[in-house]
């Protein structure tokens, strides 16, 4: 199965704050806010929710193809990439433009506050899918992640118009989106990824109900956090997959990132849907556990012993067949 993943190609700054955000905030206030937050820590991390997520299925050896625009300082981390398994040819490299940049502070509780340079992501709607498509003999599904609203817009209708299965997953480009615009990423998509509250957010900026939702997409996917994730399908009862246990709660950037990555690699497999959401928890624990949401190290036999640990042994064996 040939999945392309598109979406943002990043370099993160990640910082840690000490104290609690909300302990800054004064109720009345809001509306004029002026804080700076003096930090413990700088981490600089590649990243971009497109080049995470393929990144995550190198690692699982489902071969994905990165589809997204970066600058020319990005030499170092495609040789990154295509080190751990990522087909890297289709990135369009701007001529002036840097690649796209996350500063983002974490604090005590694990909120976060983060600001997006988009730089040469704003090339990318000049990527065209048949490109992609003719260089690797056909694509069976495309993940549209966050990234320049054109490109994101001008993919999913390049999929409609080619039948090219597709995943919509609007991610942080969720809050700049009018209703009109989510209602033309979303209708027909074979997958519908987001969190609990973007689910929220997506079903007012809508006007459409869960239900209704859900009779425009093949499947719904909404990550819960630390209660896993709830699959929905028209017609089936949900599914609900638990994470599995963390040895520490380290940095939560990327974990939404990781769960999509194992998912893919679990649809790319052939497994169920249960299945592939559990490759998807357990790789997302991997990234909490790390600083930095590339900087894990996937260890077959230690994925597959604690897989075994949180999902039985008859999930493993069936896992760890493709794993292996």
């Amino acid at each position: 199965m040939r999945i392309a993943v598109t979406g943002s190609i990043a370099t993160d700054h990640l910082m840690t704050f000490p104290g609690r955000f909300a302990d800054q905030l004064v109720a009345d206030q809001l509306h004029t806010v002026s804080l700076s937050f003096l930090v413990d820590a700088l981490d600089v991390r590649r990243g971009g929710v497109a080049a995470n997520i393929s990144f995550g299925m190198g690692q699982l050896g489902t071969d994905p193809i990165l589809v997204g625009a970066a600058g020319s300082d990005f030499h170092e981390y495609r040789a990154w990439l295509d080190r751990h398994g990522v087909d890297t040819a289709s990135v369009r490299i701007s001529e002036t433009l840097h690649t796209a940049r996350f500063v983002c502070t974490t604090d005590a509780d694990h909120n976060q506050i983060g600001s997006f340079y988009t730089g040469a992501m704003s090339e990318a709607r000049l990527i065209e899918l048949k490109t992609v498509a003719d260089r690797v003999d056909g694509l069976d599904l495309v993940l549209i992640g966050a990234d320049d609203p054109e490109a994101m817009l001008r993919h999913t209708e390049e999929c409609r118009s080619r039948e090219i299965p597709f995943a919509a997953d609007f991610s942080q480009q969720i809050a700049r989106m009018e209703g009109e615009e989510i209602r033309t990423l979303l209708d027909g998509a074979t997958y519908l990824f987001s969190n609990e509250y973007e689910k929220g957010l997506i079903e007012s900026k809508t006007g459409w109900s869960d239900a209704e939702i859900l009779s425009r997409v093949g499947h719904r996917v909404t990550t819960l956090g630390s209660r896993g994730v709830r699959i929905e399908s028209v017609g089936k009862d949900p599914i609900e997959v638990g994470v599995p246990e963390e040895e520490a709660k380290v940095e939560p950037t990327g974990v939404g990132d990781a769960f999509r990555a194992g998912f893919l690699s679990g649809l790319a497999w052939g497994v169920s849907h249960e299945r592939a959401a559990q490759v998807g928890c357990m790789l997302a624990t991997l990234v909490i556990e790390t600083v930095g949401t590339q900087e894990y190290e996937l260890r077959r036999s230690n994925f597959m012993e604690r897989f075994t640990k949180a999902y039985g042994h008859a999930a493993a064996a069936e896992v760890q067949t493709h794993l292996a």
